[in-house]
């Protein structure tokens, strides 16, 4: 441990007093601090909020069948804005232990707003009730699911099909008034994505408040990977999002490869990073094509298409397939890095660095479109503080925050490894989301240079366990191109996976949207909704 972390125990130790009992772990410098009560929750929050820690995720777990006979929720923290020491590489994990028969906490959502889709997943998925949690609607399952069914308890047989009951409309919340207007939209949309609901109050055409409902597409992979290898985890992790599949891929697995003991080769850490910044760069140029036709502007739109596609022709080489699948796998990466593919990236990046700075210099000499990307869609600091925000959407309203600096994985936590800039700006409209992407785009472009300029020799790969180490807990942290993803995954005794739990940017970020919506016009919706760019997917898992 560092002095810095040893001075935060020290800290927690004083203002928690008998609360909870200290431990270590997942990591040899985490900490892992159990209530002795579970309606002390609530002060031992306050407790982390008042050291600079914010909440990263939350994980419940069902260990009936284990010695302990409960169910947990672990509530992990991280260093957050204002952390008074300086910024290490740390988890808190604060554990409450629940009786199955009546699993119920107190709510911390007033406390930490990004808790709130937390709470409510667990309560559907878990059953586990959170008592004053301010919108205690369902949120995971949807209309007609039967009451007291917790599909992620140990019990519920994933094969089943239970029956729907009939279910009246859901509770939308109303907003009344004279001249109030409601506009739904969707869950079904005219363009070619994933299904979500959004649900406008107006008036005229300013959006007075919106009331999004995600989470039609669950697919329950978390609860599929129960009892996999973690070989066989791996193959659905890569596979709960098109385009974050080799961020998803690796934070599964330095998770497992954290419970195994094994150390990556650095030739396969430096492909892994190559690729994870192609990932990066091809969302990064899509999505300004992306803002740009919301905003109209139809030139921008192919001009990031066509740049994407390029990048994906690349990716292709490299992996075999477009979005980059297959070239990981726990232990290694499956192709190495030919000097041949080396050059071809090269030459890609190059062509993209000059296309980019022709579309960025396009974008702000056109005062038609700016006119449209200006005030829109703000996300203030205190909201991005509250909901946990991360990625660009953070990093465009002021909070210094990359979890590749934070949270070095891949190359980046090679004594030698590139060194990430960490980039922000204050406005948090529009206008500083397209404006940050270009400049991480560029970034990504010089880290990958640095990379192919040197890439260690050796080997790609070593060789994976069948079954890991039992009942061990591995945690890794991965900037996707939307932000941080954190990968909780846990061993049971053959092995094999007992949990895993995916919380994605993605699902960080979607009730920041409805926020910034509330400063826009209805007309300028998918113009807001654009400039987060965010997966259904990774959020419905």
């Amino acid at each position: 441990m560092d002095d810095s972390t040893m001075e935060l125990e020290s800290v927690l130790k004083m203002r928690l007093g008998s609360l909870v009992a200290f431990g270590r772990g997942p990591r040899p410098w985490d900490f892992t601090l159990r209530l002795r009560r579970a309606e002390d929750v609530v002060a031992a929050v306050a407790a982390f909020q008042e050291t600079g820690l914010c909440l990263a995720t939350l994980v419940a777990t069902d260990e009936e069948a284990t010695d302990e006979h409960d169910l947990k929720v672990r509530y992990i923290f991280e260093p957050g804005i204002g952390f008074p020491f300086p910024l290490p590489d740390l988890f808190v994990t604060l554990t409450a232990s629940l009786d199955p028969r009546c699993p119920v906490l107190p709510s911390i959502a007033a406390q930490i707003p990004a808790a709130n889709w937390h709470e409510r997943e667990a309560r559907d998925l878990f059953g586990i009730v959170f008592t004053g949690h301010p919108d205690p609607r369902p949120l995971v399952v949807h209309d007609g699911w039967p009451q007291g069914l917790y599909p992620f308890r140990k019990g519920f047989d994933a094969g089943q099909r239970p029956a729907v009951e009939p279910a009246e409309e859901f509770p939308h919340l109303v907003v009344e008034g004279e001249g109030v207007f409601e506009v739904p939209v969707g869950p079904i949309h005219a363009g070619i994505i994933e299904p979500g609901h959004f649900r406008f109050s107006t008036i005229g055409e300013k959006v007075l408040f919106l009331d999004p409902r995600l989470f039609y597409t669950h697919r329950g992979l978390e609860k599929r990977v129960e009892g996999l290898t973690a070989l066989d985890g791996f193959i659905v992790a890569e596979r709960m999002c098109g385009v974050c599949s080799l961020s998803h891929g690796l934070g599964f697995c330095e998770a497992a490869e954290q419970i195994a003991g094994i150390d990556i080769p650095g030739r396969a850490r430096t492909i892994r990073t190559v690729a994870l910044e192609l990932e990066r760069l091809y969302n990064h140029v899509g999505d300004l094509g992306n803002i740009s036709a919301g905003a109209s502007y139809h030139y921008g739109n192919s001009a990031g298409s066509r740049m994407k596609e390029a990048l994906q022709q690349v990716n292709e080489q490299l992996a075999g397939n477009r979005f980059l699948r297959g070239l990981l796998t726990p232990g290694g990466v499956s192709f190495d890095l030919t000097a041949e593919v080396a050059q071809s990236i090269g030459r890609v990046i190059d062509a993209t660095e000059e296309a980019l700075r022709d579309l960025t210099e396009r974008i702000e000499n056109n005062p038609t479109v700016l006119d449209r990307l200006d005030t829109t869609g703000i996300l203030s600091r205190a909201d991005a503080v509250n909901l946990g925000v991360t990625g660009i959407a953070a990093r465009a309203s002021g909070l210094d925050r990359d979890a590749r600096r934070d949270h070095p994985h891949g190359a980046y936590a090679d004594d030698d490894g590139p060194r990430v800039k960490v980039m922000t700006v204050d406005e948090g409209d529009v206008h500083a989301r397209l404006v940050l992407r270009a400049a991480e785009a560029g970034e990504s472009m010089r880290l990958i240079r640095a990379l192919l300029a040197d890439v260690p020799t050796g080997l790609i790969r070593v060789d994976f366990p069948g079954a890991l180490p039992p009942w061990r807990v591995g945690l890794s942290a991965i900037e996707s191109p939307r932000g941080a993803c954190l990968h909780w995954l846990r061993s049971d005794a053959a092995g094999r996976i007992d949990r895993y739990h995916l919380r994605a940017a993605s699902y960080a970020n979607w009730p920041a949207v409805a926020i910034a919506a509330e400063t826009a016009i209805i007309p300028d919706f998918p113009l807001v909704n654009k400039s987060f760019e965010l997966c259904y997917s990774c959020t419905d898992r």
